[in-house]
């Protein structure tokens, strides 16, 4: 994820919001991994349809919430859409066999990935998202 643009990006659109997630898959490689961090309603599982979508993606995007874990193959990357919310950890993360998905050719997203944090790679991209201060637009920090 070498070539994705770092800093804040103030989203106050859901086109802004698809142009950064088109932004990501075109510069996703095998292997990488998203850690999405943000409260409620924030867009993260907005962010990571338009990864999706960027990735080629075929099938509808829906959050892992009771699953952990959805896999998307029909894109130039498997995509494996993690939301690890209800998990109270990384023992647990890496016990639901989260290894094997994170050492894939794919490109990992993970949603409340600061639950799971210490289970993560250093070089993992942090994405945090924030209400900014009117509550109508998003601060994508990356």
């Amino acid at each position: 994820m070498k070539d994705i643009e770092k800093g804040n990006f103030i989203i106050d659109t859901e086109a802004g919001t698809r142009a950064l997630g088109l932004s990501i898959a075109d510069a996703a490689e095998p292997g990488d991994i998203i850690a999405l961090i943000g409260d409620l309603g924030t867009g993260k599982t907005a962010l990571t349809k338009y990864i999706a979508e960027g990735l080629g993606i075929k099938e509808e995007v829906i959050s892992p919430t009771f699953t952990i874990v959805r896999e998307y193959r029909s894109g130039r990357l498997p995509l494996f859409h993690f939301d690890v919310y209800r998990l109270s950890g990384p023992e647990e993360f890496i016990d639901a066999g989260a290894e094997d998905y994170l050492e894939d050719s794919g490109l990992s997203v993970i949603e409340w990935a600061d639950i799971v944090a210490d289970a993560l790679p250093a070089d993992a991209l942090l994405v945090n998202i924030e209400y900014a201060e009117d509550d109508k637009r998003r601060i994508m920090i990356i």
